[in-house]
């Protein structure tokens, strides 16, 4: 417990909520039933991070959540893995089977420790259920919608008990902490941002690609990692965070990636998408298509990402089937439903919802072109 602290350790899945703190909260929890949940949900664009983990070598993944289980108490383990990973998912259960039949999982950790075993839960393709009580909601097997918060779900979260909820890749980042210790995978990285990171590289690159660079690494040195663009092409833009996240221009290639050096630009690591666009793409239709993705995934809970994201498409369109016209009304239209999406969502899709359009228009100013 006291090295995952040390380790400065924060959640790979978008929130980055340091994943020691989370830990020791379950811990100190008094109930007779707590459990571990992995988050393999990965719905956000241009991630693929926790399928190609999970089909390469699951037994990370049920070593970082039994490491967890010891650490706060829990005797069950489940992960959530969406249904548009049908290698993945039986990758996985082959991987818990096997795990059962050697004795390490069951009712003895290891054949001498506490009882603790897993099972693979699959989810109907919700991006909503990429937030964790959301996806606990699914796992309780009710409709896929955000919890209202406190209670936290370290206190009362699956079946109401204290519940660890950690993606794919921070669970297996636990494994070189127990190897090495908190101090020394605290010297990987920067202050604020401690350890390695997956990126997952696609796009207008010539080797797309799952890449591990050490935090704080720039996006610049990251694009060359993956060989850069296509002969004759050169760079118009990044987007860094996913659809949730921001569009990075060329002058900011080198920015950090790191939480405190995206932070600095406005921009964000979300869960580790970075997707390349070159001379040849059409950032008006990419907007117009994040746009309907949102409207698409809103669960439709709250008004202001119910209304707000189709609205948001709607003023899309308008003002790109009509280049030549006034569109001051329309494009202030859109800065404010932004900003009531920000403000009075349930959750980080609507409150996300218009972080890439509103990049791609100040930044890219994709409307004056």
């Amino acid at each position: 417990m006291q090295q995952v602290l040390d380790s400065g350790l924060r959640g790979r899945g978008g929130a980055a909520f340091p994943a020691g703190i989370k830990w020791r909260t379950v811990a100190q929890a008094q109930s007779t039933q707590k459990y571990v949940v992995c988050n393999a949900d990965e719905g956000d664009s241009g991630t693929f991070a926790d399928r190609m983990l999970l089909e390469g070598d699951p037994y990370l993944l049920i070593e970082g959540m039994a490491i967890a289980a010891l650490a706060v108490g829990a005797s069950k383990g489940f992960v959530y893995i969406r249904s548009e990973y049908p290698h993945a998912i039986e990758t996985f259960e082959a991987a818990i089977r096997a795990a059962r039949q050697a004795g390490v999982l069951g009712a003895r950790l290891l054949g001498t420790g506490p009882a603790f075993d897993i099972e693979a839960r699959v989810g109907g393709g919700s991006y909503v259920c990429g937030e964790e009580t959301a996806m606990l909601e699914s796992l309780e097997g009710k409709r896929g919608i955000v919890r209202a918060k406190p209670p936290l779900p370290a206190i009362s979260g699956l079946f109401g008990k204290p519940t660890v909820e950690n993606n794919v890749e921070t669970l297996i980042n636990v494994l070189d902490i127990v190897i090495d210790g908190g101090a020394a995978y605290a010297t990987t990285g920067t202050r604020d941002s401690t350890g390695m990171r997956l990126f997952c590289v696609s796009g207008h690159v010539l080797k797309p690609g799952l890449y591990e660079v050490p935090m704080g690494t720039s996006l610049r040195a990251l694009i060359e990692l993956a060989e850069g663009l296509g002969p004759g092409r050169t760079l118009q833009a990044v987007l860094l965070g996913g659809a949730a996240g921001s569009f990075v221009t060329p002058a900011q290639l080198d920015v950090p990636l790191s939480f405190e050096g995206t932070r600095a630009i406005g921009a964000t690591l979300g869960s580790g998408a970075v997707i390349v666009f070159d001379d040849t793409a059409d950032m008006k239709q990419m907007l117009l298509r994040i746009a309907r993705f949102f409207r698409d995934e809103s669960c439709g809970q709250c008004v202001p990402c119910r209304v707000g994201t189709k609205r948001q498409e709607e003023i899309l369109e308008r003002l790109l089937a009509a280049p030549h016209g006034d569109r001051r009304a329309d494009v202030m239209l859109l800065t404010d439903i932004a900003q009531a999406m920000r403000d009075a969502s349930i959750c980080g899709l609507g409150q996300t919802a218009a972080n890439a359009i509103g990049s791609g228009l100040s930044q890219l100013r994709v409307l004056n072109g």
